[in-house]
């Protein structure tokens, strides 16, 4: 029962898709059309443009599956444990002074297969 109701809701998703396409093909060519107006004003219809396109998009059945990812992903971020400022200091110095060990590593290795390079090939 269920099934039917949801395809009741998003019944008309390919005439939304279609819209949204129109929507943001016209501000496209619209942009380029006018681009002798002000950067502002192209800057501002393109964003209203935007908002409404996704607020079509949103009443979509991929639009609503979206939504209810960002919240959950909204959630989880909320459950996450955050490392300290001081275990954030530490990490970034480790990582930083393996970086720097590892490019001297490297550095070395160049110069020295260079060298033999030079005195095998004369």
């Amino acid at each position: 029962m269920s099934a039917a109701i949801d395809e009741k809701e998003y019944r008309l998703d390919g005439v939304k898709w279609s819209l949204i396409t129109i929507l943001v093909g016209g501000a496209i060519y619209g942009n380029y059309y006018f681009s002798a107006e002000p950067l502002l004003y192209r800057v501002l219809v393109l964003i209203v443009v935007a908002v409404i396109a996704g607020g079509i998009a949103l009443q979509t059945a991929k639009g609503a599956d979206f939504w209810a990812l960002a919240k959950g992903a909204k959630t989880e971020a909320g459950r996450v444990v955050w490392p300290t400022r001081q275990e954030r200091n530490q990490t970034t110095l480790v990582v930083v002074a393996f970086v720097l060990v590892m490019a001297m590593l490297l550095w070395g290795l160049d110069a020295f297969f260079g060298w033999l390079a030079s005195m095998i090939i004369g």
